[in-house]
């Protein structure tokens, strides 16, 4: 395989939070996950985790206070708006043992935004938590919120990327890097995954830093594998060679795709 060059990584892990029943029950289809991990890896940085619920108080609540347990940078999507089922709102404030207050700056945008349309119900919209900071909505001024490393902004992915940019940008340019974690694929024929365990499992003793994925295809003539290896260059370099011969070893065919 060829050379690569030496890259460094963070720490802190990313994770997603993607809310709604529309979602689960397909009358729409997500497209949050994909814009989220583009603009993460744009950054140098990659999502480690995700979850998608229903509009759940009670499960809700549980996630929340079990990712603000962590320090993981998360980003919540829907759920923030002012109708009955957006509960995201009132969920972030009972598990982060806050109480759900009026924002004196959600309430001031809202009220430029609508005027005297901002009442009765428009307004709900700033009931947030009381020490959220303001997330801005350059769609429709419409603001989400944060607290500590949780950051909720709406359901629209029109209006969530562009805030997920801005908090990154803002917030964590100290986690961007130019050297990312690399995610090289080779495609093995007439295979079965049976035939590589072993391989596999002292691949990852041997190599601890770097991590494998192994895909399964039917084809005509047998099983093809789609084999990857993701870590550091460096490290994922050795671990490449290393399974160059142990495929040779076994004479089993293979085509180095490179990085994907």
């Amino acid at each position: 395989m060829k050379k690569l060059e030496n890259k460094s990584n963070n720490t802190q892990k990313v994770g997603l939070i993607i809310i709604g029943d529309e979602l689960l029950n397909a009358s729409r289809q997500d497209k949050h996950l994909q814009n989220v991990i583009k603009m993460l890896s744009k950054r140098g940085m990659k999502l480690n985790w995700m979850h998608l619920l229903g509009d759940n108080e009670d499960e809700l609540v549980a996630l929340f206070k079990n990712t603000m347990a962590s320090n993981d940078l998360v980003f919540s999507c829907g759920g923030i708006g002012a109708t009955p089922d957006d509960l995201t709102r009132q969920c972030a404030a009972i598990a982060s043992n806050q109480k759900l207050v009026r924002h004196p700056e959600a309430q001031a945008l809202l009220e430029k935004k609508y005027g005297e349309k901002a009442y009765p119900h428009r307004i709900l919209m700033s009931e947030l938590p009381e020490k959220a900071e303001i997330i801005p909505n350059p769609i429709n001024q419409v603001p989400g919120f944060s607290i500590d490393h949780h950051y909720f902004v709406p359901g629209f992915p029109s209006m969530a990327t562009p805030m997920i940019e801005w908090v990154l940008d803002t917030k964590y340019s100290h986690l961007f890097s130019n050297h990312p974690d690399i995610d090289v694929r080779w495609n093995l024929h007439q295979v079965g995954e049976s035939e590589l365990m072993v391989t596999m499992k002292n691949l990852l003793d041997s190599f601890p830093d770097v991590a494998l994925s192994s895909l399964p295809r039917s084809k005509k003539k047998g099983w093809m594998i789609d084999f990857g290896l993701k870590g550091q260059p460096k490290e994922v370099e050795k671990a490449g060679e290393w399974f160059e011969t142990q495929l040779q070893n076994m004479q089993i065919r293979f085509d180095y795709r490179g990085e994907i």
